[in-house]
Order: structure tokens, then sequence, then C-alpha cells
């Protein structure tokens, strides 16, 4: 297994320096992610063009960072040569950048939706339903970071457990608001809006539990993706071998 302390044993310093660095990045792309996520579902649900214009700019600094973390994992990896643990963990971070900047673009589509109905003027049905699960997958956003900042494999099966939740609510908020487009038709283009700005809400929960398994992969040391979630929880509780 891999934990914090696995990061400062190597007799190189500047090594250890620079995983720790590249980790660092990663985990403040996250954090600005996070935020644009959070900005987006307000800027929505409150009707603010201006937030929701800031979320669309923030979009070219997240690109821009995935860009500067993918270099990093390149350049150690091709001056390192890292293996066992510390391949993992390059590995896991870059692949979860490219979740973060997917996080990003659909936070962005949120924003546009959010333009969209702030120009239309009326408020929709369907912001109690981007309202609940926003804050739903902000928290798996979160939580996914706070377990790739600790090494918390069972915080990280959480996340991933809790996207089912995510997935089953999308689609009962999907179902209402398209009975509600039946009964009223003059609703369609703005409800269209909601629904599409929900879509992205479920694909970042996909995309937090896509980083929830890559913290389990570099913990645990097995990749546990599309194999379920009750061989997941056997990993992540001590069944899988390290490798």
């Amino acid at each position: 297994m891999i934990n914090k302390d696995s990061l400062t044993h190597h007799i190189s310093q500047q090594f250890n320096a620079e995983l720790e660095e590249v980790r660092s990045h990663l985990l403040a792309m996250g954090g600005l992610v996070e935020k644009q996520v959070n900005d987006a579902v307000t800027s929505l649900i409150e009707a603010d063009s201006g937030l929701a214009q800031q979320v669309r700019e923030i979009d070219d600094q997240i690109n821009q960072m995935e860009r500067n973390i993918d270099e990093e994992c390149v350049r150690i990896l091709a001056r390192r040569q890292p293996a066992a643990s510390d391949l993992r963990l390059i590995i896991s971070i870059s692949k979860s950048v490219i979740d973060l900047e997917r996080i990003g673009d659909e936070a962005t589509k949120i924003a546009k939706r959010a333009i969209l109905l702030c120009e239309e003027g009326e408020a929709p049905r369907g912001y109690v339903e981007v309202r609940h699960i926003g804050d739903q997958v902000r928290k798996m956003v979160q939580q996914a970071l706070d377990a790739f900042a600790r090494f918390d494999a069972d915080l990280a099966l959480s996340v991933a457990q809790y996207d089912k939740t995510v997935d089953r609510e999308y689609k009962t908020a999907l179902r209402e608001l398209v009975t509600y487009m039946m009964e009223d038709p003059r609703s369609i283009a703005r409800v269209l809006n909601i629904i599409w700005a929900l879509r992205s809400l479920e694909r970042i929960g996909d995309h937090a539990r896509n980083i929830a398994e890559l913290v389990i992969y570099l913990v645990r040391g097995t990749d546990v993706k599309h194999i379920g979630l009750t061989r997941m929880q056997e990993e992540v509780q001590g069944t899988g071998k390290d490798r």
C-alpha cells in the first residue's frame, strides 16, 4: 500500500520534491474546478449571468493547468523512470487531471445554460433538482480530492458508491421534467436547459467517481474500473493484493 509518507522515502530529495510538487498542482487544479462547479450551479439557481460568465472565463485557466501538469508528469517519467508506487502516483495524477478538466468543461456548459435562462427571464421548473443534485456532486468532487490528498481508499470507495445515488436521482428528475414539458409545451425550451444542466451534473459525478477509482488504484495497486462496487469494496477492505 502507499500512503503520504511514501512520498519522502527516496534517496534523492529532488525526486521527493518533484513528486510532492506535481501532486500539489493537481490538488490546486482540483480546488479551482470545485469552485467552478459551485459557481456554475449558483449562477443558474440565482440567475446570476455575471457569475456564469466568470465560470466560462476560468475554463482557459483550467485547460492550461491540465497541460502544465501533464508536462510535469512526462518530465518525471522521462528523467526518473519511476517504478512501483511512484509510477502509480504519476499515472493516477495524469489520468485525474483529464477528469478534472472534463469536470471544468461540464461546469462551463452549466454556466452557458444559466446565461440562456437569464436571457429568457422566467424561472422554469427544475431548480430544486439542480440545487439538490448540484450539492451532491459538489460533495463528490470535494471528497474525491480529499481522498487523493490523504491517500484514503475508504473515502474514495464512498464516493464511488454514492455515484449510484446521483444516477438514480438524475433519472427521477429527468422523468418528472419530461412529464412537466408534456403537460405544458410552452415550457419546453426553458426546461430543456435545466435538463442539459442536470446532465452535466450527472457527468461531473461520473468524473468524480473516476478520480475516486484512481485513488483506490494508487493506494491498493489494483485497477478497480469496470469490476463493480462489490469487488471494489473487497479490494479496499484488504482482499486485493498490492502490486
